[in-house]
C-alpha cells in the first residue's frame, strides 16, 4: 500500500507540473491573436484593383506587396488564428462554456485550414499569370478566370469566409460566458473578425481598421485572460 501511494503521488505530482506548462504555454499563445489582427490590418492596407482592369491586375499581383501580404499575413495569419484560438480554449476549457469553446476552437481550425488553401493558390497562381499577360501572352484572362477565379475557389473562399464568421461569434460567446470580467472582450472578438470578413466586401477602406481594431482588442483580452490564470 505504501508503494501504491508513493506512485499515485509522483504521477499526480507530474500531472500537476505537465498542467502548469501547457497553461503557461497557452497564456503565451494568446499573443498569437493580436499579431493576428495585425496582420489582417496589414495584409488589407492595400487592395489588388478588380480584374476589369487586367493590366493594373497584373502589375499588382506581381509585386512584392502582393506576396508578402499573402505568404507573411494571410497564411502564416491563418496558423496564428489556429495557436490562437488553442490558447484560448485551452485556458476557458474548465469553465462554463467549455462545449462552446471546444466548437469555435474546432470551427475556427477548420475554417483556416480552407482559407490557408485560398490564399495559397492567390500567392502561387495569380503571380504568373500576371507575368504572362506583361509579357504579352495571350488568353490570360480567360485562364485567370478559369484556375484563380474559378467556381471552385469562389465556393471555397465564400464558405470558408461565412465559417470563419460563425467561429468568431462562437468562440467570442463563448470567452464572454467565462466570466462576467471576459464579457466585453468576447463580444469585441465576435464583432470585430466579423466585421472583418465583411468590410472586405462591402467597405475595403474601412478593412484594414477592422484587423487593428481586433488586434487591440485582443491584446485586452490576452492581458485579462492572463491575471485570470495566476
Amino acid at each position: 500500500m505504501p508503494t501504491l501511494l508513493t506512485g499515485t503521488s509522483t504521477e499526480l505530482t507530474h500531472a500537476t507540473a505537465s498542467s502548469g506548462r501547457a497553461r503557461r504555454a497557452a497564456r503565451a499563445g494568446l499573443w498569437a491573436l493580436p499579431a493576428y489582427g495585425l496582420l489582417l490590418g496589414l495584409s488589407t492596407w492595400t487592395h489588388q484593383p478588380s480584374i476589369d482592369d487586367f493590366d493594373a491586375y497584373a502589375r499588382y499581383v506581381t509585386t512584392e506587396v502582393f506576396l508578402i501580404s499573402h505568404l507573411g499575413a494571410s497564411i502564416f495569419g491563418a496558423a496564428l488564428a489556429v495557436l490562437g484560438a488553442v490558447a484560448v480554449t485551452v485556458l476557458i476549457a474548465h469553465g462554463r462554456a467549455a462545449r462552446t469553446a471546444i466548437t469555435g476552437l474546432v470551427l475556427t481550425t477548420v475554417t483556416n485550414v480552407f482559407l490557408a488553401s485560398t490564399f495559397g493558390s492567390a500567392t502561387f497562381v495569380q503571380p504568373g499569370i500576371g507575368r504572362a499577360h506583361l509579357a504579352g501572352a495571350p488568353g490570360m484572362p480567360a485562364l485567370n478566370a478559369d484556375t484563380a477565379y474559378g467556381p471552385t475557389f469562389f465556393v471555397v473562399a465564400l464558405t470558408a469566409t461565412f465559417f470563419l464568421i460563425v467561429s468568431a461569434i462562437v468562440l467570442g460567446t463563448a470567452v464572454a460566458r467565462t466570466d462576467r470580467r471576459l464579457r466585453w472582450h468576447g463580444i469585441a472578438y465576435a464583432v470585430l473578425l466579423p466585421a472583418f470578413a465583411v468590410t472586405g466586401f462591402a467597405l475595403q477602406a474601412a478593412q484594414p481598421w477592422t484587423g487593428f481594431a481586433l488586434a487591440a482588442a485582443t491584446i485586452a483580452l490576452a492581458v485579462q485572460l492572463n491575471r485570470l490564470d495566476q
